[in-house]
């Protein structure tokens, strides 16, 4: 009963929902603000989201069933994390022996649903999209590996996230120190693109390939993708508090980092246009990496 409750209500499922479509709305507000109009209620999102479900589901034709069953994968992986990441703040010391890698490999698994999603509905524009997807994932893991390669290097070898957290009340945040803070800035610019944010929103690109991946979807299948990305706006500034901030972990410490994270990610889709997809695999594998691997040299070496 406890891990129902855990799963599907705290720190899993509802929690991670209402906490991803309140960030959500943050986002809409703030961006509204810059642009000089007044912006949703809070609740918008959650209207959105009740009115999806009670739209009509068109399913293109000749779409396979991967077409109705890959929304459900991403959320269920992500309310996995959300989960495992709640449980790890709660109680550090019961976290599973090398969560840290369970956690990398389910994140991935709502950016490889909309690949599967998108060639599934045989949408020529959803093609376009799945294939920047697919390309965006191979740019972006490398320098976010090499990012949690250096807390793991800095936590003394440490693969669990319970591990990561009390090493930091020990010896302090890891982003008080260079390597840590080098390992910061690659993390939250690999988070914009897991978030599919600006600069780095080429599968969706309104102006040019319409909604890209989502461009078939409708009803159900559309809210529960929506509901997916909300959730990943929680988690994402989440881990981020884990792996590199994690000194201080009361409540209202956790609500400013989490709040200021949120604000930087905001501020950086909101100041920057969208790059091309090969610009972004040049950023990705270039520079972002480069720092990624000195980050690396200097945990190495204590600093």
């Amino acid at each position: 009963m406890k891990i129902l409750f855990n799963y599907l209500i705290f720190p899993g499922f509802l929690f991670s929902a209402f906490a991803g479509l309140l960030s959500s709305w943050i986002d809409r507000k703030v961006t509204a603000r810059i642009q000089w109009r007044t912006g949703p209620p809070w609740y918008q999102n959650f209207i959105d989201i009740i009115k999806l479900f009670g739209k009509e589901t068109i399913v293109p034709e000749g779409a396979k069933l991967t077409f109705l069953l890959s929304p459900f994968l991403g959320i269920l992986s992500l309310v996995l994390v959300s989960t495992i990441l709640g449980k790890a703040l709660q109680s550090p010391l019961e976290s599973f022996a090398a969560d840290l890698i369970v956690v990398l490999y389910l994140l991935m698994i709502p950016g490889i649903s909309l690949i599967v999603g998108a060639f599934a509905s045989r949408n020529p524009l959803a093609s376009i999209g799945a294939s920047r997807e697919m390309k965006l994932i191979l740019a972006y893991e490398l320098p976010f590996i090499l990012s949690v390669i250096t807390v793991v290097i800095k936590s003394a070898g440490a693969i669990g996230l319970g591990p990561i957290i009390n090493h930091q009340i020990n010896s302090g945040s890891n982003i008080a120190s260079l390597s840590g803070a080098l390992a910061f800035i690659i993390a939250i610019l690999c988070a914009q693109a897991k978030l599919g944010f600006v600069p780095f929103d080429v599968s969706e690109a309104e102006q040019e390939i319409v909604a890209g991946v989502l461009i078939e979807y409708s009803g159900l299948p559309l809210a529960v993708f929506r509901l997916t990305k909300a959730i990943l706006v929680y988690t994402m500034p989440l881990l981020l508090i884990i792996l590199f901030w994690a000194k201080d972990l009361s409540i209202a410490a956790l609500i400013g980092k989490y709040v200021a994270i949120l604000a930087m990610i905001i501020l950086i889709k909101n100041t920057n246009p969208r790059l091309r997809i090969d610009q972004i695999l040049r950023f990705f594998w270039g520079p972002l990496a480069a720092c990624g691997i000195i980050a690396v040299i200097l945990a190495s070496f204590g600093l």
